[in-house]
């Protein structure tokens, strides 16, 4: 697998990048996975593709406070993310996977990967809900899939030195929860992995035996993608003041 350490300058082509990486993959010959691994500079909230804003985030705290929502091209509810949370994105190929077709299959084969090369540096670590890693009932990873003929993107979070009484600013309680959440608030739901972020980089390159550089990562489709959808106000705030 290919392994694309990456950081983009602009929020809206870090997440458009994710999204080219899949087209990407579905152009060629068909077998074609990529791990990607990258950090914000800066916080942002990140809804789900069939998110409404204004159910999720707190529009108004985020304008006045200069945080931008986004959307990306997956499912799942609204995060916030920014300097110490690492993201990852895994591009995987169902002609060498067939199982993974299945949504229940591939949610058990990247969290299962994930959790057994994580667990080995900090015991205790389970899947949890649909697409949740957490430590003693804790959530620190949030998970979320997008798929096409032939590829799968799997992408979430990996909180490592967060500041986790931040979420409850931006962010409403979810309307949907899974039954471990037991109604908690943010702060008193999530956790910070308590791991360096070289050190998780490395056991998610171990998890995917990514280990084999990209000649180059999809520019233009990065771009043409940020101009068609990830810039646009259109994409990224659809169903706001419904």
């Amino acid at each position: 697998m290919r392994y694309l350490d990456l950081t983009l300058h602009a929020h809206e082509e870090n997440l458009a990048l994710d999204e080219a990486l899949l087209d990407e993959a579905e152009q060629s010959d068909g077998l074609t996975e990529t791990l990607r691994i990258w950090e914000p500079g800066e916080e942002m909230v990140v809804v789900g593709r069939s998110s409404v804003v204004e159910d999720e985030a707190r529009v108004e705290t985020c304008r006045r406070r200069g945080v931008p929502i986004l959307r990306r091209a997956s499912g799942g509810a609204a995060v916030l993310v920014g300097p110490g949370c690492l993201m990852y994105a895994v591009v995987l190929s169902y002609r060498r996977r067939p199982e993974l077709a299945r949504l229940d299959h591939a949610h058990h084969f990247v969290l299962g990967a994930l959790a057994a090369a994580l667990g080995r540096l900090v015991p205790g670590i389970a899947c949890r809900g649909t697409s949740d890693l957490a430590i003693a009932g804790r959530k620190f990873s949030g998970n979320s899939l997008r798929c096409k003929r032939r590829h799968l993107l799997y992408h979430g979070t990996l909180l490592y030195d967060f500041p986790l009484g931040r979420i409850s600013e931006f962010l409403k309680m979810p309307s949907r929860q899974p039954a471990y959440r037991q109604s908690r608030a943010h702060d008193e739901f999530v956790t910070n992995l308590p791991l360096e972020a070289d050190a998780i980089r490395e056991a998610l390159r171990s998890a995917f035996s990514a280990d084999a550089p990209p000649e180059a990562w999809p520019q233009e489709r990065t771009a043409a993608l940020v101009a068609e959808k990830y810039a646009r106000p259109s994409w990224n705030l659809r169903g706001e003041g419904r």
